[in-house]
């Protein structure tokens, strides 16, 4: 089974939306880049509308038949780096508001001894 270089491109750029996601998601560099990098897909959408020839240009030289399968590969990575910050941003919401309603309980805690009386 011979590899493409779009198919290491795009499990390598997996494998990387995974570690930026777990590792570097409060860091405020990891906000601007994830910007930067919405604003450089939206070029490239943008671009590729323009220009759909050049964008099977491309997909040829990485190995890829016809553009309109990159520009589906590179759909899947934006859905994958969507749903992936999605669930990783719920999970962080869902810590908070445990540690919200952990707080609320033990500011609101009476004691066994005041409640007998």
């Amino acid at each position: 089974m011979s590899t493409t270089l779009i198919q290491i491109f795009l499990l390598l750029a997996t494998l990387g939306l995974v570690f930026y996601f777990l590792t570097n998601r409060r860091k405020a560099r990891a906000k601007a880049g994830t910007k930067l990098l919405f604003l450089l897909f939206i070029a490239v959408a943008i671009w590729a509308v323009l220009r759909p020839d050049d964008l099977t240009i491309v997909a040829h030289w990485v190995g890829v038949d016809r553009g309109t399968d990159l520009l589906l590969y590179g759909l899947v990575m934006a859905f994958m780096f969507t749903t992936l910050s999605a669930w990783v941003r719920f999970r962080e919401q869902e810590l908070r508001y445990a540690r919200l309603a952990r707080a609320v309980a033990l500011q609101n805690a009476v004691r066994p001894e005041d409640e007998l009386s």
